[in-house]
């Protein structure tokens, strides 16, 4: 066989195999429904977040808002239902304050960890938040 029609084969073989490949990853369903049920998870949490953490001008950073100075920030599946950390703080002079947020399947709070002495006394009367001492 000449090299050079078994050169154009090859080449035209692994063009399709790429292209094919491509499609079907592109149009694969199950990451975009996990894209959305993950985003679902992080507007409850945002939602959670804000009514137990009271302030005017809270700020959040979350997967859906991500700030690597700040720090990682991360949504999984984690069984019952969804884990979700981030950061937040009230104002601009508040320093930033990690939190870990789980949630059962139809999204309702299991448990918060906040790192964030102010809400010590809120800690205390409420069974699904917990206060972490930070530095």
């Amino acid at each position: 066989m000449n090299h050079r029609i078994g050169r154009n084969l090859f080449a035209l073989a692994v063009g399709l195999a790429v292209a094919i490949f491509a499609y079907q990853w592109a149009g694969d369903p199950e990451p975009q429904a996990r894209r959305v049920a993950e985003e679902r998870a992080v507007e409850a949490a945002r939602v959670a977040l804000g009514a137990v953490v009271d302030g005017d001008a809270l700020e959040i950073v979350d997967p859906l808002a991500p700030n690597r100075k700040v720090g990682k920030v991360y949504v999984y599946a984690e069984p019952p239902g969804w884990a979700v950390s981030g950061f937040y703080r009230r104002n601009e002079k508040d320093r930033w304050h990690p939190y870990l947020l789980t949630m059962n399947e139809e999204l309702q709070v299991l448990g918060l960890k906040v790192q964030d002495a102010s809400l010590a006394e809120t800690a205390n009367a409420s069974d699904i938040l917990e206060v972490v001492p930070g530095p």
